[in-house]
């Protein structure tokens, strides 16, 4: 399968709102708790396959009041603990150093004794986590959820309500196509969709399989 790299431009917002939910229903729900603090876990889990939506999740929530968002390449400072801070979002937590593993243990531990939240995410489940083990024990404190990624008919299902909310008319087999040979992920996905428009205003032309066609042989030369 042919992997294209384009520039996707900017990144996109993440909010709750715009995450597919497909099967996450119940996770969907618990991460609207942790945006409004009303959740009666104060730490979950996440873990998933890349582009099922767990940095999407974690980026909505850094978008509310009293949040930060935490990556394993974040400064020292990100990892300390401050009262006017009660919702810690940690991403991939797989990639963590021994260092960063250290300030974690300790953030886990003020978290906790501040009643504070913390909502972290990784790519395998908190048992197998390439940490040491007392950061993998915290990690399991409270719920874990495995997000499930969209089934291919969900993602066209998607695709297809957001072609129609642009008012873009696509041919038959242009998403297809999109979704068998190239990036599966909603993000890149989305992002051509929104290029495939943006190639067709400025040929003058409608999107038919010929189109993507020729906008990804244009896009590859360059």
């Amino acid at each position: 399968m042919k992997q294209l790299v384009l520039d996707l431009g900017a990144e996109p917002v993440c909010t709750l709102e715009s995450f597919e939910v497909g099967r996450n229903a119940e996770v969907a729900a618990l991460m609207r708790q942790f945006a409004e603090r009303s959740s009666r876990e104060h730490f979950a889990y996440l873990w998933g396959e890349i582009g099922a939506g767990k940095s999407h999740l974690l980026k909505a929530l850094a978008s509310s009041e009293r949040a930060r968002f935490i990556s394993p390449f974040s400064i020292e400072t990100e990892f300390l603990y401050s009262p006017d801070v009660d919702l810690y979002l940690l991403d991939d937590c797989e990639k963590l150093s021994p260092v960063a593993q250290i300030d974690a243990f300790a953030l886990f531990n003020e978290i906790r004794a501040n009643n504070a939240f913390m909502v972290s995410a990784g790519s395998v489940a908190p048992a197998v986590l390439p940490v040491r083990e007392d950061l993998r024990t915290r990690m399991g404190w409270g719920l874990v959820y495995q997000i499930h990624g969209l089934t291919d008919d969900e993602k066209l299902a998607t695709l297809t309500q957001m072609a129609e909310a642009r008012g873009l008319i696509l041919s038959p087999g242009v998403l297809p196509y999109l979704l068998s040979h190239f990036q599966r992920d909603m993000v890149s996905l989305s992002s051509m969709l929104d290029s495939l428009d943006q190639y067709s205003l400025e040929t003058k032309r409608p999107i038919t399989l010929p189109l993507l066609r020729e906008w990804l042989q244009e896009e590859a030369k360059e």
